[in-house]
């Protein structure tokens, strides 16, 4: 249970197209800035009158994946979502019906054995399903190079709120960087796709500083809102430096997106000192057990059901999350992935004057 358990996010406020679609750019999007429960409006693109010299944000590097397959079980059409790559080669995925106007609609998961053809002549065997994700997820293996099979027959996850289908570099970030082995994540690290080349510039300039890290996210639980099963992360020394200097000399540490969060919290200890790791996290951030080395959030707006929602309690508190959020509906910003973006920062006035409310 979260604070906005009552909220209802209309129909009309999902984000359908890409930002630069609907305006001028990928920063063409609206910002809401949450100080406890303060809350101001401003352009996306003046994000750096909100932030001040010393800040760190720490950004996810995973680029998305066109994981997204056509396949057929028996003589049913049926949509492979990719997930998670597995350290013994198996994937974990998710069966998914299409639903006639080119996005998926769930399908029961299973059963063990059921072979999936998929384009190429290969072929995808389910296994069992993976702990924790009910029948949702199942772990699968392939007969084919998956990384391959997806650059030639792959496309991106897509739901039924958005228009129609894009290509993969609408759902690449500006801070994306390609692996070795072709891992990835199957859905946008979204928080830091209106970033562009000219904002990191000027936040730069400003004294801002850049922290990466790498969180390879897995498929959404878009209907259940299930929480986060584990995910593969790397958070390297140099972030992990960045990060303490930052703390230690009263600079805060603004994480970009969830799972930025995720990551860092997870090799945070007891005393918040972050320390380099790289593994697997099944890290549920929730307001009891709390943040140890973030501040801030910058974030998309979630469905009031999601359980990325506790996290967001966690960092800002329930009565900050309920004034942004009714003010997020009350001025109709635009949920999902193309949508608008939400700041929350420790209570406190604004660093400098920003621009004027859209």
């Amino acid at each position: 249970m979260t604070a906005l358990d009552a909220l209802r996010v209309p129909a009309e406020l999902s984000a359908r197209v890409p930002a630069e679609q609907r305006g001028a750019g990928r920063d063409d999007v609206r910002l809401l800035v949450s100080r406890g429960r303060e809350v101001s409006h401003h352009a996306f693109r003046e994000l750096a009158g909100q932030l001040r010299a010393g800040d760190v944000l720490v950004v996810n590097t995973s680029p998305t994946l066109a994981a997204a397959v056509n396949g057929r079980v028996g003589g049913d059409r049926v949509v492979v979502h990719f997930s998670t790559r597995g350290e013994d080669g198996r994937w974990a995925v998710e069966l998914r019906r299409p639903d006639g106007a080119g996005a998926t609609a769930p399908r029961r998961g299973g059963p063990a054995g059921a072979a999936v053809r998929l384009p190429g002549g290969s072929r995808l065997v389910l296994e069992e399903p993976l702990a924790g994700a009910g029948a949702r997820l199942w772990w699968a293996r392939a007969s084919v190079d998956v990384p391959g099979l997806l650059r030639r027959h792959g496309r991106p996850i897509r739901y039924g709120y958005t228009e129609r289908d894009q290509p993969l570099s609408a759902y690449q970030t500006v801070f994306a960087l390609p692996t070795a082995d072709g891992s990835g994540s199957a859905e946008m690290p979204s928080a830091a796709r209106p970033f562009t080349a000219a904002l990191v510039a000027a936040l730069v300039s400003r004294g801002v500083q850049f922290a990466p890290l790498t969180l390879h996210t897995g498929v959404a639980s878009v209907e259940a809102h299930e929480p986060p099963y584990p995910e593969r992360f790397e958070v390297p020394g140099a972030t992990a430096w960045l990060v303490n200097a930052a703390r230690a000399g009263g600079g805060r540490v603004i994480a970009v997106g969830t799972t930025a969060v995720r990551a860092l919290e997870s090799c945070a200890g007891p005393d918040g000192v972050v320390r380099a790791a790289a593994g697997w996290t099944d890290l549920v951030v929730t307001p009891q057990r709390g943040v140890r080395a973030v501040d801030g959030l910058l974030t998309g707006l979630h469905e009031p059901a999601a359980s990325h929602l506790l996290m967001l309690e966690a960092i800002a508190g329930a009565q900050a999350l309920s004034c942004g959020y009714a003010e997020a509906l009350r001025r109709r910003y635009l949920w999902h992935e193309f949508g608008d973006v939400h700041l929350l920062l420790p209570a406190g006035p604004p660093e400098s004057p920003v621009g004027s409310p859209r």
